[in-house]
């Protein structure tokens, strides 16, 4: 039987905390990420740049706080701003 003392309890219940605030910062990123490619695919720039804004200010919080990878929040924003442009063009 495991033996636990209070610390282990209580960063227990703050790991719990911090992977379902880290998962809810992830699903919102894909979920914006999801309404720019709606967006893109029926030709509607307005809502595609109002998306775009959203999730760059999403994406650029999440790389600040260490939920996602500094390069890989780059590298998103780069796909989807290619995905506007194509639309502006």
């Amino acid at each position: 039987m495991a033996q636990t003392n209070k610390s282990a309890e209580k960063r227990q219940r703050q790991n719990e905390k911090r992977r379902l605030r880290n998962k809810m910062e992830k699903t919102a990123i894909r979920s914006s990420s999801k309404k720019i490619v709606a967006a893109a695919l029926t030709k509607d720039k307005a809502a595609a740049d109002a998306a775009l804004k959203d999730m760059i200010s999403k994406i650029d919080t999440a790389a600040r706080k260490g939920i996602v990878k500094k390069n890989s929040a780059a590298r998103k924003k780069s796909r989807m701003q290619r995905m506007v442009n194509a639309l502006n063009a």
